[in-house]
């Protein structure tokens, strides 16, 4: 499936990943208590600055901050365009 977007500059548009249903030991989350996932899977990166290249690219898994990023739906499915900075690490 090729995106009809292409992020500019440092920016990265990640697909975040579903979030937990069920604990470790078995316990069902309700929807209203689960948390924002912090992982995801990028998707489309921008070509960097002049003074910094991208160190992520299509396909890794990332971790990223809770608040990171700016949500948007695209062709039906929720994605998050963020700053290469605000991914933690890659998995």
């Amino acid at each position: 499936m090729a995106l009809k977007i292409k992020p500019l500059a440092d920016r990265v548009l990640v697909e975040p990943m579903a979030a937990e249903t069920k604990t470790a030991s078995g316990i069902i989350i309700p929807d209203n208590a689960k948390e924002k996932p912090q992982k995801g899977k990028v998707v489309a990166v921008g070509n960097g600055t002049k003074d910094e290249k991208m160190t992520v690219s299509i396909g890794d898994t990332v971790l990223y901050g809770k608040y990171a990023g700016t949500e948007l739906k695209l062709e039906g499915q929720d994605y998050l365009i963020m700053r290469e900075s605000d991914i933690l690490a890659i998995v």
